[in-house]
């Protein structure tokens, strides 16, 4: 059974799970270019932090930082490799969605990397299934032709 729970980014059980992600993002582009978030990152005040299990057994993260806009920046989605085909990228997405809705906020933002950078192209495509669209630089990012940069408007359900 898969459930999404809230975590410590520090904890030794995800350490493998932060760290596969780390690495991901420092070899799919640039450095100049790589936002990716340490655990330190992740648990700092200003980020919420979730952690998908199957079982005891944490197979991805994913991550919040409200914005002061009133909208939220997605960190941090990530699905160990032999998790990845089973649609928990998705099923971590919709939480994060369901989440940022229920406390108000009027939009999901994030980053990612450019459609020159092949390691980001399932990550683009799940936005674009989801409904995000490319957009200009978010709150505290510059242009980068390394990044691509995308929102979901989030209306409120009745």
């Amino acid at each position: 059974m898969i459930d999404i729970r809230e975590a410590d980014p520090l904890s030794d059980a995800l350490r493998p799970v932060i760290e596969a992600h780390f690495t991901h993002g420092e070899s799919a582009g640039p450095a100049e270019s790589n936002h990716t978030m340490d655990a330190d990152a992740l648990a700092g005040p200003d980020i919420r932090f979730w952690a998908l299990y199957e079982g005891e057994t944490p197979l991805g993260c994913g991550a919040l930082k409200v914005l002061p806009d009133g909208t939220a920046e997605v960190k941090s989605v990530h699905i160990l490799a032999q998790a990845r085909g089973r649609g928990l990228a998705r099923v971590m997405m919709n939480r994060l969605a369901e989440l940022a809705r229920t406390e108000g906020l009027s939009a999901l933002v994030l980053e990612t990397g450019a459609a020159h950078l092949p390691a980001y192209d399932a990550a683009r495509k799940l936005y674009e299934a989801l409904g995000y669209s490319y957009c200009g630089p978010i709150f505290g990012y510059r242009d980068d032709p390394n990044s691509a940069f995308m929102r979901l408007a989030l209306e409120p359900r009745p």
